[in-house]
């Protein structure tokens, strides 16, 4: 159980330093979603857990924080 959630929080703090991939609500959305994705793929497969299930709550927490970041949350252009 530490795992999982040591897990969620790993994947919660990568998803917000990079939601601010995109100038659009979807575009931040999309870009979390993927990288939440592969990150809890990887994440998943690392602790010996599911890489499906990894990716599909990473994806799901990505999605979240790019849809709820806005774009001048997080400006890498400054």
């Amino acid at each position: 159980m530490k795992t999982i959630a040591l897990n969620t929080i790993l994947l919660a703090v990568l998803s917000l330093s990079v939601a601010g991939c995109g100038n659009t609500r979807g575009e931040r959305a999309l870009s979390g979603g993927a990288i939440g994705a592969g990150a809890g793929a990887v994440g998943g497969a690392l602790t010996g857990g599911s890489p499906l299930t990894g990716a599909v709550v990473g994806g799901a927490v990505g999605a979240g924080v790019g849809a709820l970041t806005d774009k001048d949350d997080i400006n890498l252009d400054r």
